[in-house]
């Protein structure tokens, strides 16, 4: 199944089921159809599909956004007026396609992963970031492929093994801590 089958197989229930997940990762299958009125098997069944077809991963709860029309990756550096960077964030905050933003040093003052459609939805995205009060400037580069998804499994690992050959003192200290 290629990625805009995946897109048109979704209708509205499969979407409430994605939006369900990513509201309350912990829902228990019963929880999700009561919640959406739907039958318990249908639900399962439901999950069950977006799990094969990859729509759904990492036990369910993370959702390849490429899979639901999000197949553009940016990542947008913006420079910011120091004293609206509060502002700026809390603006960020109300446009759907921006899933991350970080104050950084360095060049530019905030990074943001932001997601579109096409590039004339990432446009619109990178306009309306343009047009928040405080924004000097932005610079937007593109994800042409991901080699390694998000994932923290392998410091968890680490902190396992090294607990397990040395105790406790294994786990990272934060200072003054």
């Amino acid at each position: 199944m290629n990625r805009s089958d995946d897109l048109n197989s979704l209708d509205p229930t499969d979407l409430k089921i994605l939006l369900e997940l990513v509201r309350d990762p912990r829902i228990q299958i019963g929880e999700l159809s009561d919640k959406l009125g739907i039958a318990r098997n249908t639900a399962q069944s439901r999950v069950r599909r977006m799990l094969r077809s990859g729509i759904l991963h990492d036990g369910g709860r993370e959702i390849d956004l490429e899979s639901v029309g999000y197949d553009v990756v940016a990542f947008v550096t913006i420079e910011v007026t120091h004293r609206e960077l509060d502002g700026v964030v809390g603006a960020l905050r109300l446009i759907p396609q921006v899933l991350e933003v970080h104050e950084i040093s360095g060049r530019g003052d905030v990074w943001c992963r932001v997601v579109a459609t096409d590039t004339h939805n990432l446009q619109a995205a990178l306009r309306s970031i343009l047009r928040i009060k405080g924004v000097i400037r932005t610079e937007t580069v593109l994800a042409l492929h991901t080699h390694i998804q998000y994932r923290t499994e392998p410091l968890i690992s680490r902190l396992v093994q090294g607990a397990s050959v040395q105790g406790a003192s294994a786990l990272p200290t934060r200072p003054g801590g």
